[in-house]
C-alpha cells in the first residue's frame, strides 16, 4: 500500500533509510476549528514502514513529540523505539502545529501581527488543536481504524488530551514521562519541579567535585566582562543558569560538565572566554530556534485560569538559585521566564504576545476527569520516579483517575529515556498493554 495514493496532499516524495521507507506527507487543516475564517495552516508528518513490509496494510501508530514546540524525531537508524514499532506498525511521525515541516512559527512568521494577534494565533497551538489535527488526519488515513499513539513527555500531555475528547479513534495508547498533573495549577507543578531541579544540583556536584568553582569562577567572569552568543545577544549569569534543562537527561549532566571545563582559558594577561565554550553554549538551548517552547510552556498547565509567568514567581521562594559568588551558582531547570524575552535574539518581538499569554485566563479545559475515569483503550505509562521535568507523584495521582491505565514505575531512565533505550522501554509497554508476564 502507497500512502501517497490514499493522500491528495502527499509529495510523492519516499527516501530510503536503512530498513526503512520514509514518505512525506502535508495536510491543509483549520487553524481554529470553530472559525474558519481565521485561515489554514498545513501540519506536516513522515511516514515510516520496514522495507519488507511497505506492500502490507498495517495498522498505524502515531508518535507525539516532547515540547511544546519541537518537531518530531528525524529518524536516521533502525533502531529504537522506531525498530520495535515497525515489527507491527506504520508509523506517522507528526510534525504538531506550527514546528518542523509545518507552518512555522516564528518571529519572522508572525511579524505581520500585532501582539494581541501574535497571542491569539498562538492560543489555537495547544494540545487540544494538535488532537483535533491528529483527528482530521486519520479521517484521511484511517478514516474506519482507530490507530495507537505514543507519547513522549508533552507527547504524553497529548495522550490524555486525546483520551479525553476522542477516545473513539484510539486502539491502545503509550505515555513515556508524559503523564500530566489533573487539577494541578502551574503554581503546583513548579514548586514540585524546582526541589527536584535542587536535587538535581546536588547530584551534579556530588559526581563533579570541581563543579562548584568552574561554575563560581564562569560566573565572576560574566559579571565582570561581556560575553556575546550568537546572535549576538549578551550571555548573563541567568542565562548560564538555563543550561540546567540538561541535568534531567541521561547524559546531560556530563555534556553540562564537559562544557564548564572548557569555558575559560587561563592566558598570562588573566582568564579569557573559550570561543569554543560560546558557540557549544548556544547549541544547548532551543529558546531562538523553538519559541513555541517559550511562548506555551506554561500554557500546557493552564485551564480557566493564566500562569501569571509562574515558575518566574514560584522561583522566589526558593533563593538558593539567585545567590551571589562566592555561593554556588545552582542552574535551573524547564522552567520559562519573564527575562529571557528580553535576552534571546529571537525572542525579544514575542515578548508582549508571551506577556498576554501569561495573563490570559480563559485557557479552555485540556481533560474531562469524567472520560478519562471511565476509560476502554488500554494505556501503558512509563513513570520515571526520578523524573525532572514531569514530578513522580503528580503522575501517579493522575495514574489513578485514569481508567485502563497500567504504569511501570521505574528509577533506571531518566526522562528522556524513550531516547537512550527506547527498543525495550516500548517492548515493554506492549507487553504491559497486552497482559504479557513480565521478569
Amino acid at each position: 500500500m502507497s500512502v501517497s495514493s490514499k493522500h491528495p496532499n502527499a509529495t510523492g516524495s519516499k527516501s530510503t533509510l536503512p530498513q526503512m521507507i520514509a514518505e512525506k506527507l502535508t495536510f491543509t487543516l483549520p487553524l481554529d476549528y470553530q472559525d474558519a475564517a481565521k485561515g489554514e495552516i498545513n501540519v506536516f508528518a513522515r511516514t515510516l514502514v520496514h522495507k519488507d513490509k511497505q506492500h502490507l496494510e498495517l495498522p498505524w501508530l502515531v508518535y507525539f513529540q516532547g515540547g511544546p514546540g519541537f518537531a518530531a524525531q528525524r529518524p536516521v537508524s533502525h533502531s529504537g523505539w522506531i525498530k520495535r514499532a515497525l515489527t507491527e506498525y506504520r508509523v506517522l511521525l507528526l510534525d504538531q502545529r506550527g514546528t518542523g515541516l509545518s507552518t512555522p512559527v516564528n518571529a519572522t512568521s508572525l511579524a505581520h501581527l500585532d501582539d494581541a494577534g501574535k497571542a491569539d494565533y498562538l492560543s489555537h497551538f495547544r494540545a487540544d488543536n494538535i488532537i483535533r489535527d491528529a483527528e482530521a488526519i486519520r479521517a484521511i488515513l484511517s478514516p474506519d481504524t482507530p490507530w495507537t499513539i505514543l507519547g513522549q513527555s508533552f507527547g504524553g500531555f497529548c495522550v490524555l488530551r486525546y483520551l479525553s475528547v476522542a477516545a473513539h479513534g484510539l486502539k491502545e495508547a503509550f505515555i513515556t514521562g508524559g503523564i500530566p498533573p489533573l487539577g494541578r495549577s502551574a503554581d503546583e507543578v513548579y514548586r514540585a519541579t524546582y526541589k527536584r531541579v535542587l536535587q538535581k544540583n546536588r547530584d551534579f556536584h556530588q559526581r563533579f567535585t570541581d563543579a562548584a568553582p568552574l561554575l563560581a569562577d564562569l560566573h565572576r567572569y560574566l559579571l565582570e566582562h561581556p560575553v556575546l552568543l550568537p546572535p549576538g545577544q549578551q550571555l548573563t549569569p541567568q542565562m548560564l543558569q538555563l543550561l540546567g534543562i540538561h541535568l534531567g537527561m541521561e547524559d546531560g549532566p556530563e555534556s553540562v560538565y564537559y562544557l564548564l571545563e572548557q569555558a575559560l582559558q587561563f592566558t598570562p594577561s588573566g582568564n579569557r572566554i573559550n570561543p569554543l565554550f560560546v558557540e557549544r553554549f548556544a547549541q544547548m538551548l532551543d529558546y531562538n530556534t523553538n519559541p513555541l517552547f517559550a511562548v506555551l510552556h506554561e500554557a500546557i498547565y493552564c485551564e480557566q485560569q493564566a500562569s501569571n509567568w509562574a515558575a518566574h514567581r514560584i522561583r522566589a521562594e526558593y533563593p538558593q538559585f539567585d545567590a551571589a559568588p562566592p555561593a554556588p551558582l545552582l542552574l535551573t531547570g524547564e522552567m520559562i521566564f519573564p527575562w529571557m524575552f528580553d535576552c534571546f535574539e529571537h525572542l525579544k518581538p514575542l515578548k508582549g504576545c508571551a506577556e498576554l499569554l501569561a495573563a490570559k485566563t480563559d485557557w479552555p479545559p485540556l481533560y474531562d476527569p469524567a472520560a478519562l475515569a471511565n476509560n476502554t483503550v488500554p494505556v501503558a505509562a512509563a513513570i520515571y520516579s526520578e523524573d525532572m521535568f514531569v514530578e513522580m507523584d503528580f503522575s501517579l495521582e493522575t495514574a489513578k483517575q485514569v481508567a485502563n491505565l497500567k504504569y511501570w514505575l521505574t528509577s533506571e531512565y531518566e526522562h528522556n529515556g524513550i531516547r537512550m533505550d527506547g527498543e525495550r522501554i516500548f517492548d515493554r509497554l506492549i507487553a504491559i498493554n497486552r497482559g504479557a508476564c513480565l521478569r
